[in-house]
């Protein structure tokens, strides 16, 4: 980078509410994939994504509350004694974040692993891309 670019470019999360992105990433692991109860879990999907949200996994891509809703349901039924621990903090730059976790049973090593890279907007998730280090067994 030009030296004198750099003292004169704008700080890459300036007019952004860098608390707000880390708050979604810190809360999405236990209230949307780590919560099993239906309800608090709709009721965050809710709260934390935009209506036309993007989940894109492994498996496949899925649009809106409901296919988010029912992709997480589906996966904590495949391991309901799972925890997603955070593995550092969130890092945001601009209107987007990421988190590395990790997942498995409580207290101990984690099954797999992987890192949640989100996009927000007007404050919510509008696109949540699960990168996995290992996958699930």
């Amino acid at each position: 980078m030009n030296q004198d670019a750099s003292k004169n470019s704008v700080p890459p999360s300036v007019g952004v509410d860098v608390s707000r992105i880390e708050t979604l990433l810190n809360r999405n692991l236990p209230e949307v994939f780590g919560e099993g109860d239906l309800a608090r879990r709709r009721s965050a999907i809710q709260e934390l994504y935009t209506e036309d949200c993007v989940l894109y996994v492994p498996p496949g891509t899925f649009v809106g509350h409901d296919a988010l809703d029912k992709f997480a349901g589906d996966l904590r039924a495949t391991h309901p004694h799972y925890v997603y621990t955070p593995h550092g903090s969130p890092q945001v730059l601009h209107n987007s974040g990421r988190l590395a976790w990790g997942s498995g049973p409580k207290g101990e090593t984690p099954a797999y692993t992987g890192v949640d890279f989100i996009i927000a907007r007007d404050g919510k998730i509008a696109a949540l891309y699960v990168y996995l280090d290992s996958p699930p067994t």
